[in-house]
């Protein structure tokens, strides 16, 4: 069972390292506001980052915003630098869990994840990124597991919704669930909104290294996955979703790679049968699509070579037509957006044979919640870590790098998530016409 206990020499449940970030500061505002969920009702807690006074300035923010002014003094500030390992292995030893809100992943994270497990502190991320996470977990999962140290990856919206929506779809259904896709639609206020360029940097690493992750699978030598009932087909590059009434395309994140690394885990692990899963999202109308072609196009050229990687760095709002920026959306862009995140899902009655004829049983489900990368993200990592504090009995018996749902599979999570304003629900139940 993972060690959750504070001490002396290890006095912070909760340390947030990048807390001066764009996302971090939103990090640290969620704690400040869950602080009372904590073992005992009481989570201890502390920021850390590379300059003191940025963190002394977003802890004055998170005071003044949820007029809490003993925040100033309350909460400790702890220095610490990803190119100083003296410093996070400093940080590490006084946590219990760290959440690490440092990206690019692939850029800063591995020295994060190899300081807690040396120095024995749990590790908690956000990362959307399928080469480091599943870098970490070929190079660094028996290290962690002989420390009996937790490395749980992408624990905000990408890809908790996905993960744990597959597990809660396949709990609702009555029978055997074989395959699932699920739709991604965002909606968007009057304001518009927005991405921060720290998401736009990891995409153009990520397009820039693809090769580098197909020669990374194939170290796995893993054995494909059994196929129970119909093989799910997958649909095109860009196609009309009659589902969500506009066109969708495959969705670009870390979700696909987050589940199927579950799915295996359930399966080689506890012997559970594998869900089949492909992930789209939804892009507009047909001025949409354009937009998306057109700046696709550019971008599948230009990353190609470090000139224009360059240039795709430097000008994200240009290139992206809007859709990301240095500066992030404002207050009033992300009060006006929300997410849905929509599984539809196939599969076989009780005692029904998946091997013998066509799925007879379908199930929609649906999550809802408000914008997904600076509001929901930040819930679902805390409460991921104010999960693990709680109910350290239902994570994996030893430690290790899990994704979300091999390590809150058989926890409270999603129906904290529910408190929390990220809504789990099923939409739908019948058998097959």
């Amino acid at each position: 069972m993972a060690t959750v206990s504070t001490s002396s020499r290890r006095p912070y449940h909760v340390v947030v390292f990048g807390a001066s970030g764009f996302t971090g500061q939103f990090v640290v505002e969620e704690v400040a506001r869950t602080i009372d969920e904590g073992p005992n009702g009481k989570l201890k807690w502390a920021v850390a980052g590379r300059s003191r006074r940025k963190l002394e300035t977003v802890l004055n923010h998170v005071a003044n915003t949820l007029d809490t002014p003993e925040l100033k003094c309350a909460v400790e500030v702890l220095v610490a630098d990803v190119g100083q390992p003296e410093s996070l292995a400093i940080m590490c030893k006084q946590a219990v869990i760290v959440l690490n809100c440092v990206g690019p992943y692939r850029l800063y994270g591995e020295p994060v994840v190899k300081a807690c497990i040396e120095n024995g502190a749990h590790c908690i991320d956000i990362c959307g990124e399928p080469q480091f996470l599943e870098g970490v977990q070929l190079v660094l999962d028996r290290k962690a597991r002989e420390s009996g140290v937790y490395i749980i990856g992408s624990c905000g919206f990408d890809s908790i919704p996905a993960d744990m929506g597959i597990l809660y779809t396949a709990k609702q259904f009555k029978g055997t669930l074989t395959a699932v896709e699920s739709f991604l639609t965002v909606s968007i206020g009057p304001e518009g909104g927005c991405g921060h360029d720290a998401t736009w940097q990891s995409a153009i690493f990520g397009f820039a290294d693809a090769a580098r992750l197909r020669f990374l699978r194939k170290q796995f030598n893993h054995k494909p996955l059994p196929v129970l009932g119909a093989k799910i087909k997958k649909r095109g590059a860009l196609f009309y979703c009659k589902e969500i009434g506009q066109y969708a395309v495959p969705f670009m994140g870390s979700d696909p790679s987050v589940v199927r690394r579950t799915q295996r885990y359930l399966y080689e692990e506890h012997q559970q049968s594998p869900v089949q899963y492909c992930a789209y999202a939804g892009v507009g109308g047909v001025c949409s699509v354009l937009k998306l072609l057109f700046s696709g196009l550019f971008f599948w050229l230009l990353v190609k070579f470090s000139i224009g990687r360059g240039l795709l760095s430097s000008f994200p709002e240009f290139f992206s037509w809007g859709m990301f920026s240095k500066g992030g959306p404002t207050k009033k862009q992300m009060d006006g957006t929300s997410f849905q995140m929509t599984f539809y899902g196939e599969g076989y009655t009780e005692g029904q044979d998946p091997c013998q004829g066509k799925p007879s049983t379908r199930i929609t489900t649906e999550i809802r919640g408000a914008e997904p990368g600076y509001v929901v993200t930040p819930i679902v990592m805390v409460q991921a870590a104010v999960t693990f504090l709680n109910e350290p009995h239902s994570l994996p018996e030893r430690g290790g790098v899990f994704t979300p749902g091999t390590a809150f599979a058989k926890t409270s999570l999603i129906q904290r998530l529910g408190r929390h304003g990220l809504k789990f629900t099923v939409r739908d139940q019948q058998g097959a016409s």
